[in-house]
């Protein structure tokens, strides 16, 4: 019973929690890290009890594949080399400066051990960033690059994470037997993620049923790392794999009823997963914190969570600049192909080193013991500095950027909503031919379509690059449409209240009107 009194208040609170950081405007991890952190206020609160090594395996799977099957693979290919120097150079450089920063603060703290803290804040979450960054018309290229880092950055900063957790239990470390295992376990990872992909696209061929196809993708990003980890190879990169493999099939492959089903499904599950990680730190976070006090005082845990926080930040300034300049200077082909990086642009990116979801649940992942029983190293220590640096990065950064951005009149021609209205006039032109086409070959008037003609010409003067606005007609349909679909919602509602057609048949037209809505 006590469970499920438990399970209730982490839903509620992450219902209250998702409604405060809508109302307000920020991105939602912020208010999660907040309602983690009041949660390990509450005196005697119980622990919800969970085995450390099944986090991963049940959290970061589905939130790896999503967000890799939403990876624009075209954009991603044209700037690897941006997001590879960031996702696995500065991953490699973060856990080495963190590791030492700790290690420097807190001599007594084992080596292998730091450099588990080191790799658990390495990879930075995007979520918070391209949130905010989507709203100001910020140049996609950053955008794309950014999440582009965050997906490589979070397989990059696992498979070191294991490495030192390795080092740790095994108490030895060599760096020639580490790399050369570094590349067969990501490679092998890769391959498996690309395989699994495909087996799976030829099996969704044959589906056929929404919902199949929905519970049929779910177990995807599980398979995929399972089938990874069985031949010891990494997993993460194999859910990566396959979820970036998955997303260039999928628009030819999946229907727009399984699309609709699944966005919803998929962004629910997701924020199940963010808001369950952040409540179950919070919720150990006073014990964790009851048991540093004997050790350190206040004052000592502020000053270390501090110092490492500011190296996490700062590390990536150091990293971003000369990497985005350096090969420019040594390479003349780069020169031409690629544009100059500004200074403004580089400075919101090396700002945007929020760190997330991946970061604490690999410190809720961390071995209670190890093989020969006794405590891991600092595990306490460790799990209270990441929850740290993650409320540093997502509060500090998180809430400053978009003032800075708009500080900075950080900003670009090109809009998303540029491509779009570009788009939708292409559509346009063509669904009037088809018309034309279509009128020809039943040898209708042409007068009868001018209705829809002229709705049509409207979106098309709507997309061009100085309609800006709309048209006083098209204002009037669109107000015309608005009100038309109340009445109708008005009317299924009341002769659903007096009982005059069936719950499904409400059901079926209430999501007609909803997708009509929100088309408008």
């Amino acid at each position: 019973m006590l469970l499920l009194e438990l399970v209730v208040l982490l839903l509620l609170s992450s219902v209250a929690l998702g409604w405060i950081a809508r109302h307000f405007k920020f991105p939602y991890p912020i208010a999660l890290v907040a309602g983690g952190a009041l949660l390990g206020l509450i005196p005697k609160l119980p622990q919800f009890p969970f085995d450390p090594q099944l986090i991963l395996i049940i959290v970061l799977p589905p939130i790896l594949y999503q967000a890799a099957l939403l990876t624009s693979w075209s954009d991603f290919k044209a700037n690897i080399r941006p997001i590879g120097l960031l996702a696995i150079g500065l991953v490699i450089a973060t856990t080495v400066a963190v590791g030492a920063a700790l290690k420097l603060m807190v001599p007594d703290v084992p080596w292998a051990a730091a450099f588990v803290f080191g790799a658990i804040v390495s990879p930075p979450d995007a979520v918070a960033a391209t949130a905010i960054l989507s709203r100001l018309n910020i140049p996609r290229r950053i955008v794309t690059i950014l999440e582009g880092e965050s997906l490589v950055n979070d397989a990059s900063g696992l498979v070191l994470y294991k490495f030192a957790i390795a080092a740790v239990l095994t108490g030895a470390f060599s760096f020639i037997e580490a790399s050369t295992q570094f590349t067969v376990v990501s490679l092998g990872g890769i391959a498996v993620g690309v395989a699994l992909a495909f087996v799976y696209i030829a099996i969704h061929k044959h589906l056929g049923d929404p919902f199949i196809e929905v519970l049929t993708t779910l177990t995807i990003p599980y398979a995929a790392y399972i089938a990874a980890e069985s031949v010891h190879t990494s997993g993460v990169l194999a859910v990566v794999a396959a979820g970036l493999v998955r997303g260039r099939y999928a628009p030819e492959l999946v229907s727009a009823e399984m699309r609709i089903m699944a966005r919803s499904v998929w962004n629910l599950l997701v924020f199940l997963l963010n808001s369950l990680i952040f409540m179950l730190i919070g919720m150990q976070m006073s014990d964790v914190v009851a048991s540093l006090v004997g050790r350190y005082s206040v004052t000592e845990l502020a000053m270390i969570g501090i110092f490492v926080s500011t190296v996490a930040i700062a590390v990536r300034f150091v990293w971003v600049y000369p990497v985005a300049y350096l090969p420019r200077w040594l390479s003349g082909n780069l020169r031409e192909q690629e544009p100059q990086p500004r200074k403004r642009e580089l400075f919101i990116i090396s700002w945007c080193g929020m760190r997330g979801i991946v970061s604490l649940a690999a410190a809720l992942a961390l071995p209670l013991t190890l093989p020969g029983g006794e405590a891991f190293p600092h595990r306490d220590l460790i799990i209270f500095l990441t929850f740290f640096v993650i409320a540093t990065t997502l509060v500090g950064q998180g809430l400053s950027l978009a003032p800075l951005i708009r500080t900075l009149k950080v900003g670009s021609n090109w809009s998303l909503h540029d491509e779009q209205k570009q788009v939708r006039a292409a559509m346009s032109a063509a669904a009037l031919a088809a018309i034309d086409a279509r009128l020809a070959a039943e040898g209708a008037p042409s007068e009868w379509a001018d209705q829809l003609r002229a709705e049509i010409t409207d979106r098309i003067a709507l997309a061009a690059p100085d309609g800006l606005e709309l048209t006083p007609r098209a204002e009037l349909i669109l107000r015309l449409r608005q009100a038309a679909i109340k009445a109708e919602r008005r009317e299924l509602i009341r002769l659903w209240r007096e009982n005059e057609i069936s719950d499904e048949v409400m059901h079926h037209l209430e999501e007609i009107l909803d997708y009509q809505e929100a088309h408008l």
